[in-house]
């Protein structure tokens, strides 16, 4: 047996006099020594700690010693470490040294260690075992163990070489039947300490984290602040023990449910099809919905920009199945069905794990699934979102198009997929099942048996296997419950396919329908991996399991949706056996199959031991308590069935004859008999052979606990069951699984105790981090370890080994990357780190899910009355046993509580909830061999009862119940306290709770508080006489779990369930002291659940005080009365209830508002109550609420005692009653504060008040623009140098031409002409900014974590991080932008020079893509606003639907503070005492307001009619007042500009909320509501951000940036320091002005409309406004001028976004002067252009023709020409006839008038979209002339020769000749450099003409010279030209040469031609054949005369 051992002797050299432990580490496991007291010098420990290992030590492995000052009350302080590599223990086994320690910094220090340590390699040398700790060992004893792992047992005699002090061990715990228990030593940092040591070893296990003074400093005693876990989230969930386990909290499974989703897809453009001259269409096609595109006639690159959306409501696993597909058809029609041109497959699944759910402009690559060596067929441009409930989807601004006309680098394809995918083949071959249940009622069956006399199995299989969108079957076997299939089914699909998983299915034949047995599903990304040592997907040979219903037959199957693979199955079903590989297919090779449809084979059979060795499994349960029965079951006899497969399935396994009826009860026979009897292994003494599985306890009638619940009377007889079960001997993938698993749920705890650190703010969450990276370092490095032992095992499949390889090296990356970042963690970057943690875990849970099952998993059934009533599942590897502590699942021996629940969809909602029963379970699950071992984690003094049977060996037969001798009595106490947020159960959105307490078979209630979600219930329930069976000891350690439900009382029927928690109790023994650090408990905080969300918190405390010999009188004293019955309620003791002081709640009454109608009747006169803690406050009546909806008084205060602790604090209640007649108040709703912490007032430091400047300051402003600009110098881009003074109107001029800059550096001119700019330029400018911003976000985001990923590496190659920047030097001048683009994160809203680069010059507004209010707070800057809720909470996910709650809202805010107060505040001047806090309030009468919608623009709405479209006009509402704009509906466009602006009078309080909705216009019908958005205009006005009119950059008096307020900024500055009661402002001479003692600078003058200047204060006002967050005190950002994006939600589809609305509203209060009129934003009219193009000359055309008579090449050549999007306005040449050459001369003008949109680049084209259409769509397409070349044929179809796009904004420069004209021109387009024809106006050149032969390889076709030429609509009408070479300003005649006209002009010529040249020789022949002819004729016919004269002899 491999151990090492160190013997700790000494500590020399201390300093000082005090208690001492050391902590000795190993492999992650920690030992502590006993503690050396009050030493001075030396510390004499003379301790031994010894490791059992199960692996060999490697030389580099590490001992730690680590020697602390000990401490009771404080933490511990580290004096010093020791670390030593133990290379030369493992070469000679033995070393003693002295050595001195090294502190904190490393640095050397003189306390010295004294130690000798021994290693013990595998030689045996040490004694085997101690007897009696096995059971009988078989004789081949050292064969036996070897075959585990390649270790021995890690058992080991009790306290070997331990000090007698204190017995610690090793792995496992050993088993004795009634002595001591021996504890595993360490579990989570608790040290499990013998009996006499409890006194000391006390320490409170909830710690302060406040004195963890230094880095290193140790917590109480044997706690390692890393280590220590918070009690509040996680109470029951950290103490785990040795001999329990974790119960689960969520109890209702959470898939299987359906939810809304809505895909939208948006197909904006192909390009590159292959075929000639196409029509294409595309078909959008989601599951089996298909869309269809319009149709483009006669084009390769088609223009759709169409949107489709498709909602669906189904579970997410069907939805994320569900397949995408795109198909591009080439002329469908209604008749034809049209010709699939290519396809592009991807499940929902891959969109949705995109960043933001989408795919944004990113190219499809089409590909042709009938014949794959074809390569791409072409590529669709598209948008695509998949949007679930609650998700918000960011549409990203891209730059403009150029970047996205790059195809390769903007394909559709998720990260890390290559652009060029290959085919591959899936081969799943599908070898046999076992275990099928009947799927045929037995009637039938014994009919049949009647007649034929044989029995079949009823059921007929065959395997469906599902892929990428095709199915496969394999055949039919019929009748047979293990058929044997041996097929493949081959799948062709793209490697890697975008399709993340498989569905196998086992289904059931039948001749009306088939229904599935069970469904597998295979996750592709488990079974491959990508990485560069990556893998194919593999898998198998390998048993999967298949859960679902339960195996009875039914006709009418309820649970049928759990066999398609839909919830958590509750019966096992079958396993199937099934192997996967890929092969990556050669598509070149000649032999291949070019179709990809789906295949089956036959294969060859696979060998009985390929999947592993079967074994014999021993699993055995141990029922402790079964408590929490629902009493509809109570009253039958109840018992409990445990199952693994089908083996202990005694209802419905399926039976089967066969010989090894004695070897397994009821022929529960899933092997075949041979296989059982060959494997029943020798060693298995005989007694064992009839060993019967027992699977089910006893029947037991229950007894009842209370109203609710029954309990089984076990007292302390508890009922075993154990079965027998045979299966394949895959341990090895179950244990690596749990080894993540383990690192997995330690990792989880412990960032779930940063958060929880964080969230409660306490101290040193970074220590805590510290603690869990090491944690999960130790872990990864033994995990690489321990995974590494036994690569050889039988059936280890290919996905085995690669796994392991890959799991490894993950794991050590883990690790390294774990101990990388623990060095960078700082009190700043925790919640940095924490995300990047988090990732690890989400990764390591994703490793440990292993996709190749072995055992199935263990199900409990509770059974009354032979049904099946409820059923928890169990999987196997959480109760599978090692030797190996690491690899043991967590379950394995301990006791867990597990509840019971319904089957299937009964255990949705409210019936998944509630309990159907509680059980504490003991599992054991291993190896027949392994099986002494089976009973050492139960609690410890028990006696085995056997089943009565004679017979020798009897000591190995299990038991079939354990008896209890020992039990404890103890007193628990239950001090409820109060919850908070709970539930709404009643229709009054309040509930009447009370909280039901479980422990053991016990349970008391709280008393019943109605009406409130927020019940202190102060009250201390006290449990007598809990008897708990088992050591004293051990219940101290591990206490059975307390758990809490809170019920809603109803008057009538039952009280509904509200929630549950769970807790564990403090305990004290009989022989310890109540008090400090332990006792009295705190009150802690639980987390309350309701099915899977949460429901609230409960603050509470719980103790269990053991009662000992004498009586209660021993316990601490009770306050209050406990003698009479019910008496009066006690209170929670003073020891445990909070400290309370006093503080005042001051309540700022504004309003009500949008109250809705109560049973019918409207809200008159309202009040609203306010009560915290007992005590309250009311507000004033409202007399008339219509009129006046707002309070008379505003502020009233009250006072109440609250506990110091804030986290403690009660919540407030906010309540609206409704005064009726006759003294009746109704409640109309209600609303909770649950945390009062953001209204508590702290006073205002004096020092920071002015920031603590004496001087005054000089606000930095050379970054504002509004300087820069009115200086009247301006710098030009960066191409020029010179600076140029010019006046102001030119300057705009100036800005509009720099607007545009291109990529390739040519600088472009924007015409000059357009003298003005108007609000769209501004808009637009701004839209530019607004995406470089998110691009520069972007470009930091991911510099910042390239920075980290470098720092990683760099320190995993210990290089500093600074020489890695040297080589990427480019980082250096990124981290520039990186700090500004923090500023740009608040919303573009930063100041000024970070804003705007230095391109632009057109004044800019801020154009949020958000709402307003989500950057300002909601404007609650003092007026805060609560929704008041009414009507039973919904229990859909997470409570999505609180919307339909909301019956009002009430408008106020609170104010909390000690008392007293400070005297200086009260004493400042002007204060109000009766506002107190409130003061500076204005008032809340009335107000008449102007109220100024801009509506700019809509995007991305929801199509509402059936052609995808949508009609929008706007309506707004305000209060009484509405605005429809009926008639100026936009037709059929889902990105409208409306670009209007809308005047409405509002009367404040009383219409205040803004609703903006876009409708869709009907021409018949009612107009159906798109979407709208509400705005809350009051808390606008009254913000202090100032958002009645936004702030403009500058201030001008005319002009497109014209100043909109009525108010000048120097009236605005005025005000606002007066209101602020800030000095200033003073305004200087030399552009200077003063306010509060910050100085700012601007210019003094202006011009107005005529150019003349005069001075002016406005700009400097204005510069102090765009700083106002800079002013001490009062300043904040004011709202700038702005442009705001909101989403327009619909009703009926909750939560999901039908489109955005960009929009911004201007406000002016009735009395001030009024503003002046509107500003213009009506959208831009496009302009009109003429586009004249002259066909001149064409060259080296491909020749077509064949001549008839002549036989030469030639074509008869024309052009055809159109502008994209108009193809009906074709325009052809004339056609040069007969070109030999390939050359035509044409001289003819194409003329193409269109209107242009020039900011958008787009072309506007208006027309009806159908004959039927009601009226014109308008359209924007991109300018692209098409040039076409063709050859005219008489009598067909003429000939596509090839063709030519020009994008008129970037086209390449015409070749000057026809000799430099070639197909790079096209080919390179990305790289040349492009002319705009709207810059250039006129262009002549040569262009390539292109088309695309067979091997889809572009090819030259011909050149075209022509010259383009672009007017504007005027100047076209005043030089007007004819078309073709018409008048006017006609072109002259082609000179064409003769060939040309050969036929007409010479036809004599021509016949000689013919005749001579061509065909002589073919004439010369032709005369000799018919002169023979003849003669042969002749011959014939003169033959017959001449031989009848021959013959008569004439």
């Amino acid at each position: 047996m491999m151990a090492l051992m160190v013997h700790l002797k000494t500590v020399a050299h201390l300093r000082g006099r005090g208690d001492r432990i050391a902590k000795v580490t190993f492999r992650g496991l920690p030992f502590y020594s006993r503690i050396a007291e009050n030493c001075e010098e030396v510390a004499n420990f003379n301790e031994t700690f010894r490791w059992p290992i199960a692996s060999r030590l490697d030389g580099n492995e590490m001992l730690e010693i680590q020697v602390y000052n000990y401490s009771k009350v404080f933490s511990n302080r580290l004096v010093g470490t020791f670390c030593m590599v133990l290379q030369k223990v493992a070469e000679e086994g033995h070393l003693e040294l002295t050595d001195t320690l090294i502190d904190d910094n490393n640095t050397s220090i003189k306390t010295s260690v004294t130690i000798e340590i021994r290693y013990q390699p595998m030689d045996g040398t040490v004694g085997m075992w101690s007897d009696g700790e096995f059971l009988d060992v078989p004789d081949d004893r050292d064969g036996m163990f070897a075959f585990e792992t390649d270790s021995l047992l890690s058992g080991q005699s009790h306290g070997s070489g331990t000090s007698p002090g204190r017995s610690l061990q090793g792995s496992i715990p050993t088993f004795r039947k009634a002595g001591k228990g021996v504890f595993s030593a360490m579990k989570l940092g608790k040290i499990k300490s013998s009996k006499d040591d409890h006194k000391k070893g006390d320490e409170p296990a909830v710690l302060d984290m406040e004195d963890l003074d230094r880095k290193a400093m140790r917590l109480a005693g044997t706690l390692d602040p890393d280590t220590i876990s918070l009690a509040s989230v996680t109470a029951v969930t950290t103490n785990v023990s040795n001999k329990r386990s974790k119960p689960d909290i969520k109890m209702e499974p959470s898939s299987g449910r359906p939810v809304d989703y809505q895909i939208s897809i948006t197909v904006i453009e192909a390009r590159q099809l292959i075929g000639l001259n196409m029509d294409p269409v595309v078909c959008v096609e989601i599951g089996d919905d298909k869309k269809y595109t319009s149709m483009k006639e006669s084009t390769n690159c088609p223009y759709y920009n169409e949107y489709f959306v498709f909602d669906f409501h189904v579970p997410p696993d069907v939805m994320f199945d569900k397949i995408i597909k795109l198909s591009v058809i080439h002329s469908k029609n209604l008749l034809r069905s049209g010709t699939l041109v290519g396809t592009f497959k991807m499940d929902v699944g891959t969109v949705y794990s995109q960043p933001e759910h989408q795919f944004y402009h990113k190219w499809a690559i089409l590909s042709d699934p009938d014949d794959i060596t074809a390569g791409c067929k072409g590529y669709i441009k598209c948008d695509i979102a998949v949007v679930g409930k609650g998700d918000n989807i960011k549409t990203p601004h891209k730059a403009n198009e150029t970047d996205e006309d790059d195809i390769e680098g903007n394909l559709l394809l998720p990260e890390g997929i290559p652009a060029e995918r290959q085919w591959a083949r899936f081969y799943v071959k599908i070898y046999r099942a076992e275990g099928l249940p009947k799927m045929n009622t037995s009637i039938m069956a014994n009919v049949k048996k009647a007649f034929i006399g044989e029995n079949r199995d009823l059921v007929d299989p065959y395997v469906q296997v599902q892929f990428a969108g095709q199915k496969g079957k394999t055949s039919v076997q019929k009748s047979s419950y293990e058929p044997i299939w041996n097929e493949q089914v081959i799948f062709t699909e793209l490697f890697p396919p975008l399709c993340k998983r498989l569905k196998v299915q086992i289904r059931d034949s039948d001749k009306v329908n088939d229904v599935a047995i069970g469904t597998h599903f295979i996750d592709l990304r488990k079974i491959s991996n990508d990485g560069d040592k990556g893998f194919l997907p593999t898998l198998g040979p390998a048993w999967v399991n298949m859960y679902g219903s339960t195996r009875q037959y039914t006709l009418m199957d309820e649970h049928q949706d759990l066999n398609e693979g839909l919830g958590e199955g509750v019966s096992f079903r079958a396993r199937l056996l099934v192997s996967i590989a890929v092969e990556i297919l050669d598509t070149t090779s000649p032999e291949i199959i070019s179709s990809t449809e789906v295949q089956v084979e036959s294969v060859s059979n696979i060998s009985e031991s390929a999947t592993g060795k079967i074994d014999e499994f021993f699993l055995f349960g141990s029922f402790l308590e079964a408590t929490m029965i629902d009493r509809k079951i109570g009253d039958k006899p109840i018992s409990f069935e445990i199952t693994i497969g089908n083996y202990g399935n005694q209802i419905d396994g399926v039976s089967k004859p066969s010989l090894s009826k004695k070897k397994k009860k009821d022929g529960e026979s899933e092997e075949e008999e041979s296989e059982l009897i060959q494997n029943s292994s020798e060693d298995e003494a005989d007694e064992d052979s009839d060993l019967v599985s027992v699977s089910s306890t006893p029947l037991m009638k229950p007894v009842i606990t209370d109203r609710n619940y029954f309990h089984l009377p076990y007292f302390e007889k508890k009922p075993c069951v154990y079965i027998k079960s045979w299966w394949q001997d895959q341990r090895r993938r179950l244990y690596n699984s749990n080894m993540m698993d383990k690192i997995a749920d330690k990792l989880e705890e412990g960032l779930n105790d940063v958060q929880e650190i964080i969230k409660t703010e306490k101290a040193f969450p970074e220590r805590r981090l510290r603690g869990v990276l090491e944690e999960l370092s130790i872990g990864c490095s033994r995990f690489v370890t321990l995974a590494n032992k036994d690569v050889n095992q039988a059936g280890r499949t290919k996905l085995d080994r690669e796994r392991l390889k890959s799991c490894m090296r993950e794991m050590d990356s883990m690790g390294q990357q774990a101990k990388q970042i623990r060095t960078q963690v700082k009190k700043n970057t925790v919640k940095d780190k924490l995300k990047l943690v988090q990732n690890f875990l989400q990764r390591l849970r994703f490793l440990a899910d292993e996709p190749q099952h072995s055992i199935p998993d263990v199900f409990i059934w509770m059974m009354s009355n032979n049904k099946r009533i409820a059923y928890a599942r169990v999987p196997s590897k959480d109760i599978l046993y090692s030797i190996v502590d690491e690899e043991t699942g967590k379950d394995c021996g301990k006791v867990k509580a597990v509840f019971l629940k319904l089957p299937g969809k009964k255990g949705f909602g409210h019936a998944g909830w509630t309990v159907q029963a509680k059980l504490e379970l003991y599992l054991w699950l291993g190896l027949n061999k392994q099986r002494k071992d089976f009973l050492t984690g139960l609690p410890n003094g028990f006696e085995e009862l056997k089943a009565t049977k004679t017979g020798p060996g009897l000591q190995s037969v299990p038991p079939v119940s354990l008896v209890y001798n020992m039990k404890q009595v103890f007193q628990l106490r239950a001090h409820m306290y109060q919850a908070r947020s709970l539930f709404a159960a009643d229709s009054s959105g309040l509930s009447d709770p009370f909280a039901r307490v479980f422990f053991s078979t016990h349970s008391q209630v709280t008393e019943v508080l109605s009406e409130t979600l927020c019940p202190t219930w102060d009250q201390l329930l006290v449990f007598d006489d809990v008897e708990l069976f088992g050591e004293a000891s051990e219940l101290r350690d591990d206490p059975p779990i307390i758990v809490v439900e809170i019920y809603d009382q109803d008057t009538v029927g039952k009280a509904e369930f509200i929630g549950r928690t769970f807790a564990k109790p403090t305990i004290k023994m009989c022989d310890e002291h109540y008090g400090p650090p332990r006792f009295p408990p705190q009150l802690e905080y639980y987390q309350i659940y309701r099915g899977n969300c949460t429901a609230g918190e409960l603050l509470a405390a719980f103790e269990l005080l053991q009662i000992g010999q004498g009586g209660r009188a021993d316990l601490p004293p009770l306050e209050g009365p406990t003698d009479s019955e019910r008496g009066p309620i006690l209170p929670v003791p003073l020891g445990i209830r909070p400290v309370l002081s006093r503080y005042r709640i001051e309540v700022l009454f504004w309003g009500l508002r949008d109250l809705k109608r109560i049973n019918l009747a409207q809200v008159d006169r309202p009040r609203v109550d306010i009560e915290c803690a007992g005590r309250g406050v009311q507000s004033a009546l409202i007399q008339n609420y219509k009129k006046n909806p707002n309070f008379s008084t505003l502020v009233k205060w009250f006072e109440v005692d609250l506990p110091e602790n804030e986290l403690l604090h009660p919540p407030l209640n906010i309540r609206v009653v409704d005064c009726r007649a006759f003294g009746r108040y109704i409640l109309v709703g209600s609303h909770a504060v649950s945390s009062l912490r953001r209204f508590i007032y702290s006073t205002p430091d004096k020092n920071s008040n002015n920031w603590a400047t004496a001087g005054d300051i000089v606000v930095n402003m050379d970054s504002d623009p509004g300087v820069r600009k009115m200086d009247t110098v301006v710098k030009l881009d960066a191409m020029s140098d010179a600076v140029v003074k010019v006046d102001m109107t030119e300057e705009e001029n100036d800005k509009k031409k720099k607007k545009k800059k291109k990529k390739g550096g040519v600088e472009e001119e924007d015409e000059t002409d357009e003298r003005v700019l108007d609000w769209w330029s501004k808009y637009f400018a701004s839209i530019e900014t607004l995406k470089e911003t998110l691009r520069a976000q972007e470009a930091a985001q991911a510099e910042a974590e390239e920075r980290e990923d470098l720092e990683i590496a760099a320190e995993a190659a210990d290089i500093k991080p600074d020489d890695l920047l040297l080589k990427g030097s480019k980082m250096k001048e990124k981290t520039k932008e990186k700090k500004s683009s923090k500023d740009k994160k608040k919303g573009l809203a930063a100041d000024g020079s970070e804003r705007r680069p230095v391109k632009t010059k057109v004044d800019e507004l801020v154009v949020y893509n958000k709402e307003l209010e989500t950057e300002y707070g909601n404007f609650e800057d003092w007026l805060h606003t609560f929704n008041l809720y009414r009507g039973k909470a919904g229990d859909d996910d997470e409570h999505a639907l609180d919307d339909d709650r909301i019956v009002g809202r009430f408008k106020g805010s609170l104010c909390m503070y000690k008392l007293p107060l400070s005297e200086e505040i009260t004493r400042e001047a002007g204060f109000d005492p009766n506002m107190g806090m409130f003061q500076s309030i204005p008032h809340n009468d009335p107000i008449n307001v102007l109220v100024r919608v801009y509506v700019v623009r809509a995007t991305e709405l929801h199509p509402a009619d059936i052609n995808g479209k949508a009609d929008p006009y706007i309506v707004i509402k305000l209060g009484k007042s509405e605005v429809k704009d009926k008639e100026n509906y936009i037709s059929k466009q889902l990105n409208p500009v409306f670009g209007k602006s809308f005047d409405i009078e509002a009367t404040f309080p009383m219409e205040s909320m803004l609703t903006v909705s876009v409708y869709d216009w009907d021409l018949v019908g009612t107009d159906d509501l798109i979407g709208e958005t509400k705005i809350d205009l009051e808390n606008r006005f009254y913000s202090k951000f100032r958002v009645t009119c936004g702030i403009s950059s500058n201030y001008s008096l005319h002009g497109y940036n014209v100043w909109r307020d009525p108010m000048k900024p120097s009236q605005i500055l005025a005000k606002l320091c007066k209101e602020g009661k800030i000095d200033g402002p003073h305004y200087g001479p030399g552009g200077k002005v003063k306010v509060a003692n910050r100085i700012f600078t601007g210019p003094t003058e202006i011009e107005d409309e005529n150019g003349l200047k005069k001075q002016t204060e406005e700009h400097l006002a204005l510069a102090v406004l765009n700083h106002w967050e800079e002013i001490p005190r009062v300043g904040c950002k004011l709202v700038p001028e702005h442009v705001e994006t909101r989403p327009l939600l619909n009703p009926d589809k909750p939560g999901i976004e039908q489109g955005r609305i960009e929009m911004w509203v201007d406000m002016f209060p009735m009395d001030m002067p009024a503003p002046g009129p509107a500003i213009d934003i009506s959208p831009r009219k496009p302009k009109r252009y003429e586009l004249r193009v002259i066909i001149w000359n064409t060259d080296e055309v491909i020749l077509e023709d064949d001549d008839y008579f002549t036989g030469e090449k030639s074509s008869d050549i024309f052009v055809r020409g159109w502008l994209k999007g108009q193809q009906e306005d074709k325009q052809d040449t004339d056609v040069h006839y007969h070109s030999l050459t390939g050359e035509g001369n044409f001289n003819w003008r194409f003329v193409f008038p269109f209107d242009y949109l020039m900011a958008e680049e787009k072309i506007v084209i208006s027309k009806k979209e159908s004959m039927f259409s009601w009226d014109e769509t308008e359209y924007k397409i991109p300018p692209r002339l098409t040039l076409q070349v063709w050859d005219a044929d008489h009598f067909s179809a003429d000939d596509f020769l090839g063709a030519i796009e020009l994008d008129l904004n970037r086209f390449p420069r015409g070749a000057k000749t026809a000799k430099q004209c070639s197909i790079d021109m096209i080919r390179n387009e990305q790289e040349l450099p492009t002319i705009s024809i709207f810059k250039q106006k006129r262009v002549k050149g040569w262009w390539p003409f292109v088309a695309r032969d067979e091997n889809d390889e572009m090819e030259l076709t011909g050149k075209v010279e022509a010259e383009l030429h672009l007017l504007t609509a005027e100047e076209a009408e005043k030089s007007p030209v004819g078309l073709g070479r018409n008048e006017p300003d006609p072109l002259e005649k082609p000179n064409r040469p003769d060939t040309t006209f050969l036929w007409f002009l010479s036809p004599l010529k021509a016949i000689r031609y013919l005749v001579c040249n061509r065909y002589k020789w073919l004439i010369i022949k032709i005369v000799l054949a018919l002169l023979l002819l003849i003669m042969l004729g002749l011959f014939l016919y003169s033959m017959p005369g001449y031989l009848v004269k021959k013959l008569l002899g004439a």
